[in-house]
């Protein structure tokens, strides 16, 4: 048997017997992966490659997916509600996009990462490609930590220190994580420390037109078996009526909490007024980012002021950013995003600087891919101070299971850490082809 029919079969054995250790035997043989593994020779980077995938991929140009309240728009509110909408974000006419990163060693090993891209994805695919790979081609991509370190200091002095830029790192980091666990034979969550917890608890987002229709919604959620549900307030214009709220978390009193995300709908003032609702009503979990992201002042005062659980930190990106949170005490809760605020690597990093803090961490996961949800799976059941994660059943989208080889576990309420090594994430390519833009 050629070395590279060896690598390839080990890890699809390894889960099959029941030996995590078996990619380690069988490499052994391999003279130049033996090496590696004592330090003497690396697993150098071969090849880094960016995909933007699309769903529904019908060749819409990009820059025609973007939508936007127009220029001028207002809340919609009455009196003093009605004010400029700063708040609103793109959509994009109903499709989702992310960036994969595929990264390949001299052995052939391949990992696989993701860019939290749903809107511009060949800014991130241009990053990768143009910037990131040059640093990584030839490196050793067992050094996973000083890899990142390198990544991010090269546009640090220029002040890329987030958005587009941290994103992209993360799609690398991710992969790198994956190849390391793929070269140990051992799931990610393994190599970060061990595991804390087996199952991980998720909620879901529920809709509806009117309150009937989100009561409905939030009760299959909760005959489904989540213990959580989210819903909006002022996340958008014209969606301010507190009153949705209060009536939905009452009709799941005591058998589920309602959390409730208004995406920087409010002023410091209004989120007062309105925050002390939510206290009376004693049912809200937490109240997701209630201020702009860059309101940085306001936060502390907010949290200050209520009962109910202040979250923020999806839109942050590192953890100087978390530090500087954490240090001003804005907020009870942290939901940063693993293929937002760089990877796996700056994840760790922000949970345990949270846990220092005495504060518990939520991962955020939007749009996307098995990659991204595994990713924020492993660090969930690694870290300490985790909560919940946001979810619903992902997998079942035509980016989830869909495009893999071995399906993931899922069932509502509950996700499950892959272990397999690495994320556990195989693509039959065919089928990723498909949703490859073009």
């Amino acid at each position: 048997m050629r070395r590279r029919d060896l690598l390839k079969l080990a890890p699809a054995l390894a889960p099959c017997l029941g030996m995590p250790a078996l990619m380690a035997q069988s490499t052994s043989q391999n003279p130049a992966v033996s090496r590696a593994r004592n330090g003497t020779s690396p697993l150098r980077i071969v090849k880094v490659e960016a995909f933007v995938v699309r769903t529904p991929n019908d060749n819409r140009p990009a820059d025609q997916l973007i939508e936007m309240p127009p220029v001028g728009a207002m809340t919609g509110g009455p009196g003093l509600w009605n004010r400029l909408d700063h708040a609103s974000p793109s959509r994009f006419f109903g499709h989702t996009q992310a960036v994969l990163v595929k990264i390949t060693t001299n052995q052939d090993l391949v990992g696989w990462g993701e860019c939290h891209a749903p809107a511009a994805p060949r800014v991130h695919q241009t990053v990768v490609s143009d910037l990131l790979a040059p640093v990584l081609l030839g490196q050793n991509a067992l050094d996973v930590e000083p890899l990142w370190e390198k990544m991010y200091s090269t546009q640090r002095l220029r002040g890329y220190s987030d958005g587009f830029y941290t994103e992209a790192i993360a799609g690398a980091d991710l992969a790198l994580w994956d190849i390391l666990g793929k070269f140990t034979g051992q799931p990610v969550y393994q190599l970060l420390g061990g595991r804390y917890r087996r199952e991980i608890p998720t909620y879901v987002g529920i809709g509806g037109n009117d309150i009937p229709a989100l009561k409905a919604s939030a009760a299959k959620a909760v005959r489904e078996g989540y213990g959580a549900v989210k819903m909006s307030l002022s996340k958008g214009a014209g969606t301010n009526d507190l009153n949705r709220v209060l009536e939905v978390a009452e009709s799941i009193r005591g058998k589920a909490q309602l959390l409730v995300d208004s995406l920087g709908g409010y002023k410091l003032y209004e989120a007062i007024k309105v925050g002390r609702e939510l206290d009376r009503n004693g049912n809200i979990g937490w109240w997701e980012d209630p201020l702009t992201p860059d309101d940085t002042e306001s936060y502390p005062k907010l949290a200050d002021a209520l009962d109910t659980a202040i979250v923020a930190g999806e839109e942050l990106s590192n953890r100087f950013q978390f530090r500087d949170l954490f240090a001003k005490k804005s907020v009870d809760i942290v939901n940063p995003d693993v293929c937002r605020a760089g990877g796996i690597t700056e994840m760790k990093r922000i949970a345990v600087l949270a846990d220092a803090h005495g504060i518990l961490w939520a991962p955020h996961v939007s749009t996307g891919t098995a990659p991204y949800v595994s990713a924020s799976i492993h660090l969930a059941c690694a870290t300490p101070n985790f909560l919940i994660m946001e979810g619903g059943n992902i997998f079942a989208g035509p980016l989830g299971n869909a495009l893999l080889k071995q399906p993931f576990a899922w069932t509502p309420g509950h996700a499950t850490v892959s272990e397999s090594p690495g994320l556990g994430v195989e693509f039959d390519e065919k089928e990723l082809r498909k949703v490859i833009a073009a």
